[in-house]
């Protein structure tokens, strides 16, 4: 296994782990999958593998870059409101997965 497969097959652990904490048994690993390998380019910044849930900015970059141009959602407070959401549930996890936190905000859409 190369480096790069390993640092996501860790990534990846960690967000199941996660999302379990968080309540989600049945995970679609497809979609969590493709989260994953969203962050390619970024495995080696942990920042960037990670989201801050008390982080105003950081959620309004989440609202704009994914919840808006990934997923669709154009109403801001719908949007908000299920990012704000999910950093409430993941609230006591200290280090906050980006593949999880996206998993669970398109959860918390429908």
């Amino acid at each position: 296994m190369s480096d790069l497969s390993e640092k996501l097959a860790k990534l990846k652990a960690t967000a199941v782990s996660q999302l379990s904490e968080c309540g989600v048994s049945n995970i679609d690993n497809d979609i969590l999958d493709g989260y994953v390998n969203s962050l390619k380019s970024m495995v080696d910044n942990k920042d960037a593998t990670l989201v801050s849930g008390t982080d105003t900015s950081e959620l309004e970059t989440v609202r704009r870059n994914f919840v808006e141009k990934k997923l669709g959602v154009t109403d801001k407070e719908k949007a908000m409101g299920a990012i704000n959401s999910v950093a409430g549930k993941m609230s006591g996890i200290r280090m906050k997965s980006r593949p999880a936190f996206y998993y669970l905000v398109k959860e918390e859409l429908g």
